[in-house]
């Protein structure tokens, strides 16, 4: 893809002055990115690329904290925003409960710290997110708070999908009205990424990753028909959106006649592929010494579940 006038002044902002030097080579930066279809051709630019334009939505699976997949995401939006409809942004990022909130931060009515202390903004916001939200409001987009709140789908996940009967109506209204844990390609992919736990409890994790599905996927098609004519474009980690089994899944599902494309992350484009593909260099590796591995894993296991405590019901 073509680097957007957004690019263009994050580089130029960097170097201080204009200059007529050849710009350094970009292909093993973490910035990098290039985008293709699913057959593996390149699509050199957003703007002549008709699937992604007049989509209905638009599901850009990431890698938490990838700098070249966030930078994408903003060119994306930016290019997207000029296209056939207006753009409203929906983000993982924000749960239902927080909706009130981001409204009021994005009209310019509370400050930027506010939003952070008062809603689940992931601790990664500023770094991550702070762009696109801030791309939304100045092109007065709409930003779609679009989650579920972690507090209830970490309960979910350790008493199963039972535990949503005991929420009052209020709590209800942030989760999908229906989840769909029945037998599905997803829930194969999910069940053998899952090398811990027991059946029973793998059973209430897949329970709560629908949890999530149902409602980023009910959260898109609510607003879309509250808005007709409008695009939206939605951020979630990439195994919401890999191969549209998870989020399209339930769009499909609830909208039938909806048109959702995906984008995934890769390090290697493959053709036959069913959505696009974002190619962006590896994240540098966690560990190289085995042993550094497993004195983290030890750690972890002293501190329980990174320290924080959820009480359910």
């Amino acid at each position: 893809m073509k680097k957007s006038m957004l690019t263009l002044a994050l580089v130029t902002g960097l170097s201080g002055c204009s200059t007529t030097t050849v710009p350094p080579d970009k292909s093993s930066s973490l910035y990098y990115s290039a985008l293709y279809n699913a057959q593996a051709k390149p699509v050199s630019s957003v703007l002549l690329e008709p699937s992604l334009l007049n989509a209905d939505v638009v599901l850009v699976g990431e890698w938490h904290t990838h700098p070249g997949v966030h930078l994408f995401q903003a060119e994306l939006f930016e290019q997207l925003s000029v296209g056939n409809k207006r753009t409203a942004l929906s983000l993982e990022q924000f749960s239902r409960a927080d909706q009130h909130i981001l409204n009021q931060f994005v009209k310019g009515e509370i400050g930027e710290q506010y939003l952070i202390d008062n809603t689940q903004a992931w601790p990664n916001y500023k770094s991550d997110y702070r762009a696109l939200v801030e791309l939304a409001k100045t092109n007065n987009s709409d930003v779609i708070a679009a989650n579920a709140p972690k507090n209830i789908v970490t309960c979910v996940g350790r008493q199963g999908i039972s535990y949503l009967n005991k929420l009052d109506e209020t709590q209800q209204s942030y989760i999908a009205s229906t989840i769909d844990t029945s037998p599905s390609e997803y829930k194969q992919r999910f069940m053998a990424s899952m090398h811990h736990g027991s059946p029973s409890q793998n059973e209430n994790y897949f329970s709560a990753q629908v949890a999530w599905d149902e409602t980023m996927g009910e959260s898109i098609v609510n607003y879309i028909t509250a808005h007709k004519n409008t695009q939206v474009m939605h951020i979630a980690g990439d195994f919401h959106v890999k191969n549209g089994e998870g989020i399209a899944r339930v769009i499909k599902r609830l909208a039938p006649e909806l048109n959702v494309v995906w984008i995934s992350p890769v390090t290697n484009v493959q053709a036959n592929q069913t959505g696009y593909q974002l190619q962006v260099n590896p994240l540098p590796p966690r560990y190289i010494q085995k042993e550094h591995q497993q004195a983290a894993f030890k750690a972890l296991g002293k501190r329980g579940d990174r320290g924080e405590q959820t009480a359910c019901l």
